[in-house]
């Protein structure tokens, strides 16, 4: 299972995605077009705030206003003592090119299920990954999923830029901030700014099926991009045993254990195959179903062919929930 490295994602591109506006078609020779829309979440615009109000964290200095939060090319940082400093593409991106990479990936590069978590990930597979986007061998498998804005980003993004935010992102420890709930009921939630999912507050649930619903442990501090604030990922009962043998044994020849190439633990092995271990499960489904229909198809990608080749939805879910379970 490769990693769920979308790159450095443009934030403005959701305002698009929660409008419906299609930013990129995928090819038409697809093998599936009935993707589930769970591994793909989708937002609405930003609630209109009151300009001139100061936000706060738990346990931050800073403060912030709206604008500073959500309406700037640059980002912001709520905790400058806890990481790096952040290079100018993490930190302030480039005007007319791409708005920071900390937008969206979060300034510590941990991400939320609509990106990817960067942290700790081998600085040449990210530039591949830039690289296979450039040259156009990935693709999404949806319209206007955000990995359409990140092509045009990776075409125009100079390699000295992606080099300084790929290397300050392999530079922090990924720390897992993310809590698995098995069950066969869910919360009801609804698409929030940001691409960040709600949890209805009717307190309504329904069956899980074949989902993963991941939601922000708290809400608000999701939506004002603090980093230190995890997420929730609701599992179908039983998922993570059923995960747990596919991708140690391959399941009796349904895909190929995924420690022959992602290492022992599942936290990486070279620059080709790099830590898939207690990463978002939306994020890293979103992964295999892209995989699965073609739409990535980079350098490593023909490792993955043979691995996804034969995966059912619930497969998927349950190795998702199994990785999202261990420790990076």
């Amino acid at each position: 299972m490769a990693v769920l490295a979308s790159g450095f994602v443009a934030c403005r591109a959701y305002q698009a995605f929660a409008a419906e506006k299609a930013t990129f078609d995928p090819p038409p020779a697809l093998a599936r077009t009935d993707f589930p829309a769970w591994p793909y979440p989708r937002g609405i615009p930003d609630d209109e705030k009151e300009e001139g109000k100061l936000f706060h964290v738990p346990g931050s200095k800073q403060a912030f206003t709206f604008t500073q939060i959500n309406g700037q090319r640059a980002t912001i940082d709520w905790f400058p003592e806890r990481h790096p400093t952040p290079p100018p593409p993490v930190i302030s991106g480039r005007a007319g090119a791409y708005n920071a990479c900390g937008q969206c990936h979060l300034i510590d590069g941990g991400g939320k299920p609509d990106t990817s978590d960067l942290r700790g990930l081998p600085v040449d597979y990210m530039l591949q990954q830039l690289a296979d986007m450039r040259d156009d061998h990935r693709h999404a498998s949806i319209n206007g999923a955000p990995l359409a804005k990140m092509i045009e980003i990776a075409k125009a993004l100079p390699l000295d830029d992606a080099r300084q935010a790929s290397e300050y992102f392999h530079s922090i420890k990924p720390v897992k901030r993310l809590r698995l709930i098995e069950g066969d009921v869910v919360p009801v939630t609804r698409p929030a700014a940001h691409a960040i999912q709600k949890v209805d507050p009717s307190g309504a649930t329904e069956p899980i099926g074949t989902r993963i619903i991941e939601v922000p442990q708290d809400f608000e501090r999701t939506s004002l991009r603090d980093p230190s604030s995890g997420f929730i990922a609701y599992v179908p009962a039983g998922s993570i045993k059923k995960g747990k043998a596919l991708a140690t044994s391959g399941g009796g020849g349904r895909t190929l254990p995924c420690a022959s190439c992602h290492g022992d633990g599942m936290r990486g092995s070279g620059a080709e195959f790099p830590g898939i271990a207690g990463r978002s499960p939306t994020a890293m489904a979103r992964q295999l179903y892209d995989f699965k229909s073609g739409t990535r198809d980079g350098k490593n990608a023909v490792a993955m062919k043979p691995v996804v080749a034969r995966l059912s939805d619930a497969d998927i879910v349950n190795l998702a929930a199994y990785l999202a379970s261990l420790d990076p």
